[in-house]
């Protein structure tokens, strides 16, 4: 070797340095493929040693289909077909990852045995950037954005999707014009403003402005541009992002317009909202409670200063209501009266929901609270109005009542007294009198039970419980009806209540004998802690109640009005096929008509 080694001729060496200095991986083949010489580069290109890589075969440096394409061009080679040809491919790295490089193959006819000469360069940070370039041009195309770039001069230079989406143009129609086509006429400095600041090395974000469309609509658009530099350092274009934000803008408007309407409507109706936070005790109120407190708004700040200033007589149930909000009843709805430092006493409609934490605890509470003292004024005056009308209703069917009784029923009877002597008188006459004579009774039969449902005198001598069942017999019979009469009533009512029940128990078993289509009717008058209670079923035909209530009929509301004066409730179910049951329970001992009162 030492002696090969002296008798190497200086161009030789040379060949043999540039061989093992080059940058670039260089391999001389057999028509084989298999690698007779292997250059440093190579080596490391793949890492490798030299030897490791002349014991493999061309086609085990890259994967299958890499390979196959590789060498079938070879194969051209070979066959004298092509005496050159270039190819990118992947490479086996020694870790078995992949690297790209790019493949130029040479036919070396000079030798009396043909080789090959194979050069790769390493592509792969090419290859790369290609694959990132083309994502990114994937992610301008498919943006909803609309994503472009302008010179220097502000002629616009490129144009996605999203722009013509956004603006209408296409790309052929507006690369080549200045920007300034998408800026309305009322805004010409605008755009020299934003160039200015490019120019200075400046960016815009998210500047909110107008633009207008090929269409010459205007459009709400948040635009953001920065600069596009070279290698030096130089800026030569500048990339925009452009945003529509037109419906966007709409709704922040709507919402103004429905914040404004909502501030204006808390005024007129005197309301204002609220949020409470359990943790901290602390209340946020709404500018309108000033007013309808009487406190500032950093003045009693907290729950606890809240609640002291509730109306005695009302703050155990209020607190005992807000005890019972859970996770399954989270709605409050509640009325109460509060004393305004002034010593003023406003009625307050509270409509509140709860929010809990995981545990199920209250962790917040916000609402709305209206100021209802005008009303529960203006309806104290209405109740005290419609209880006295009811009274002289009452008054009119006792005069009415007593002049039936003492009078019309009297003259009646003396009536009949008359036609009962007319046996003596000629006999066309007499054939008469026993029919008259019927007639009469009847007449006066029908107005003696008219009296008794008018001035309900029965209540008076045989008390109430006696009353309501003695009127039900009577009515029974009357109208041919049964009425399944039940009481479990111990204590002594007072006539004012039991008048008001029997109004409601005629009322009802009137429309049932109008409307249900059965004879038999169940009365139940009962009584526990607190109240009264009446009941009457039947299992008839059933109406609509909404449609009932809507109607020209004042029975209904007659009835609820009656119960309400009592401070009572009634519910009416009824639905058509199903029956009907009402149901009214007054307090056993109420001050009838106190609005006012709790």
């Amino acid at each position: 070797m030492a002696e090969a080694a002296r008798t190497t001729t200086p161009e030789a060496q040379l060949f043999r340095d540039v061989f093992n200095a080059s940058p670039i991986g260089i391999v001389v083949e057999n028509f084989e493929g298999q690698p007779l010489f292997v250059n440093p580069a190579f080596c490391s290109f793949l890492g490798f040693s030299e030897q490791e890589l002349r014991d493999k075969h061309c086609v085990d440096f890259s994967p299958r289909e890499d390979a196959e394409k590789d060498w079938a061009l070879f194969q051209q080679l070979k066959a004298g077909l092509i005496d050159h040809y270039q190819l990118e491919k992947r490479y086996f790295q020694r870790d078995g990852s992949l690297i790209w490089g790019r493949l130029s193959i040479s036919l070396l006819n000079s030798r009396s045995s043909p080789l090959v000469i194979a050069m790769v360069e390493d592509i792969t940070y090419k290859k790369r950037a290609e694959e990132v370039l083309r994502r990114h041009s994937a992610i301008v195309e498919s943006s909803e954005d609309a994503i472009g770039s302008v010179t220097p001069e502000g002629v616009i230079a490129s144009w996605n999707a999203g722009a013509q989406r956004i603006f209408g143009y296409s790309e052929s129609e507006v690369v080549g014009k200045p920007v300034t086509i998408l800026v309305p006429p009322e805004r010409p400095d605008e755009e020299n403003q934003i160039l200015e600041t490019l120019k200075a090395g400046g960016r815009i974000d998210q500047l909110e402005t107008v633009r207008v469309t090929k269409t010459g609509e205007r459009i709400h658009v948040s635009v953001s541009i920065f600069p596009i530099k070279d290698s030096a350092g130089n800026t030569v274009a500048f990339s925009g992002i452009t945003r529509d934000i037109t419906e966007r803008k709409r709704a922040e408007q709507a919402l103004l317009e429905s914040e404004e309407r909502l501030r204006l409507a808390a005024q007129a109706g005197r309301m204002f909202a609220y949020s409470w936070d359990a943790a901290t005790d602390i209340i946020e109120r709404s500018g309108e409670a000033t007013e309808i407190l009487g406190i500032r708004n950093q003045e009693a700040a907290t729950g606890s200063a809240i609640a002291a200033m509730v109306h005695p007589d009302d703050r155990e149930r209020l607190e005992a209501a807000l005890t019972k909000l859970s996770i399954e009843n989270p709605v409050l709805r509640i009325t109460y009266r509060f004393i305004r430092p002034d010593g003023a006493v406003t009625w307050l409609e509270r409509n509140s929901r709860a929010y809990f934490d995981t545990n199920g605890s209250v962790k917040r509470i916000v609402g709305m609270i209206v100021d209802i003292t005008d009303r529960k004024i203006a309806k104290a005056a209405l109740a005290e109005m419609t209880r006295k009308l009811i009274e002289a209703q009452e008054q009119e069917r006792t005069r009415i009542a007593r002049e039936l009784h003492d009078d019309v029923n009297q003259r009646l009877a003396m009536l009949s007294l008359e036609l009962a002597q007319l046996r003596d008188n000629p006999s066309e006459v007499e054939s008469r009198v026993p029919d008259l004579r019927r007639q009469i009774t009847e007449i006066s039969n029908d107005v003696q039970e008219l009296s008794h449902d008018l001035h309900p005198s029965k209540l008076e001598y045989l008390g109430v419980v006696g009353g309501l069942k003695s009127w039900c017999q009577e009515f029974a019979a009357r109208q041919r009806f049964e009425i399944d009469f039940r009481s479990d009533v111990s204590s002594h009512l007072p006539r004012e209540l039991g008048v008001s029940l029997l109004r409601v128990l005629q009322e009802a078993l009137h429309n049932a004998t109008k409307y249900s289509g059965v004879k038999r009717i169940e009365v139940e008058l009962r009584e526990d802690s607190g109240g009264i209670h009446l009941t009457i079923r039947d299992s008839g035909k059933g109406f609509d109640i909404e449609t009932a209530l809507k109607g020209n009929g004042l029975g209904l509301t007659s009835m609820q009005e009656r119960v309400r004066l009592l401070g009572g409730t009634i519910s009416i179910d009824s639905k058509p096929l199903g029956g009907t049951t009402i149901h009214a329970r007054v307090p056993f001992e109420s001050e009838q008509g106190s609005e006012l009162a709790g």
